[in-house]
């Protein structure tokens, strides 16, 4: 293993404290539980949105709070989720009367404790809570050789996010961000690949294998079995077979305008996504769908994993609308189209 860290067991409580340094004024500390973070521009009335999870993601999860976006975030350690208490306490702290909509990745840990939170919301504070679970892994969508798999939520929730967000930034109320949200959730696919694993500090050991020469697509943002291992492809090989998989999967049709997301997993250099994304346009182009709008970067990753994501998202002019709204967080930043 080798990072840039001090003790192992230091590493998320070190790097929240310079995130909170870096961006004083865009976040806040919850509680003094480095771990509880909210926006410091809160706006009164509004719906407040709070997303959690472990860390080891970023920009994802607290990346994405701030203006047009998100309110509020509850990160755990490195894959780990968040207590039901600090979920709480963020709730809390961006609780301004509207509500609050629970946004997060399909995950047991995670179901499990923003339930317990919502539930101690109700009841402690007198705070209305909605939920929405992104589960947009299409490497979910088949059976794994013994039972169906569960869709994850991976790198496609900035979908829900995005469309989310600007629904509560121009004032909707809860029920409508709601909807919002599960109708981007219900939309949006998405299909990694990796060519490397990656290392969780305080084990300091990859957590799987793979082969210099082999790739895994499907593989889950935490190491989890994907779809198929076997020799790596060439760039175009393996767009054509991602692409293959989404497109059956995806509820996008001919003559649909869909948002792509292009994403890198940790350690894949800008050049490579924008050479995959030559490969999908000129897919979507024979499939005779319109690009509406393309994202490529880091928006979602795993450590230092060596591997891409693709997101596709048919869109209505509702999603458009929402999509192409400005935002302004410490880790994403659009003007307004």
């Amino acid at each position: 293993m080798k990072k840039f860290l001090n003790q192992a067991e230091n590493f998320i409580p070190e790097m929240l404290e310079g995130i909170y340094l870096a961006h004083p004024d865009k976040f806040r500390c919850v509680n003094e539980d480095l771990h509880c973070l909210a926006t410091a521009r809160p706006v009164p009335g509004k719906v407040g949105i709070v997303t959690g999870g472990g860390s080891g993601h970023l920009p994802l999860f607290l990346g994405y709070v701030g203006q047009g976006m998100l309110d509020g975030c509850a990160i755990g350690d490195v894959f780990q989720s968040p207590s039901p208490e600090q979920i709480l306490a963020v709730t809390q702290a961006v609780d301004s009367g509207a509500g609050v909509l629970y946004l997060y990745g399909n995950y047991n840990g995670d179901i499990f404790n923003f339930d317990m939170a919502a539930e101690m919301a109700d009841m402690e504070s007198d705070i209305r809570t909605a939920t929405v679970v992104a589960a947009d892994d299409s490497a979910g969508a088949v059976p794994d050789g013994t039972e169906a798999t569960t869709r994850r939520g991976v790198a496609g929730i900035f979908f829900v996010y995005k469309c989310a967000g600007a629904s509560a930034a121009r004032m909707d109320d809860l029920e409508t961000v709601q909807r919002i949200a599960q109708k981007a959730g219900d939309r949006v696919r998405t299909l990694g690949v990796a060519l490397s694993p990656c290392i969780v500090p305080r084990i300091g050991k990859p957590g799987f294998h793979i082969g210099d020469n082999e790739m895994e697509i499907g593989m889950g943002i935490h190491g989890e079995s994907g779809i198929r291992r076997g020799p790596q492809l060439s760039a175009e090989q393996i767009a054509e077979e991602m692409m293959s998989w989404l497109l059956a999967d995806s509820p996008c049709q001919q003559g649909d305008e869909v948002a792509v997301l292009i994403n890198g997993l940790g350690a894949t250099p800008l050049e490579e996504l924008y050479l995959m994304y030559r490969h999908v346009h000129q897919i979507l182009a024979e499939s005779q769908m319109r690009v509406f709008r393309v994202w490529i970067g880091e928006f979602a990753t795993a450590m230092e994993m060596i591997g891409m994501s693709i997101s596709l998202m048919p869109v209505d002019e509702e999603l458009k609308t929402l999509l192409n709204a400005g935002a302004d967080t410490p880790m994403f930043r659009q003007f307004p189209a």
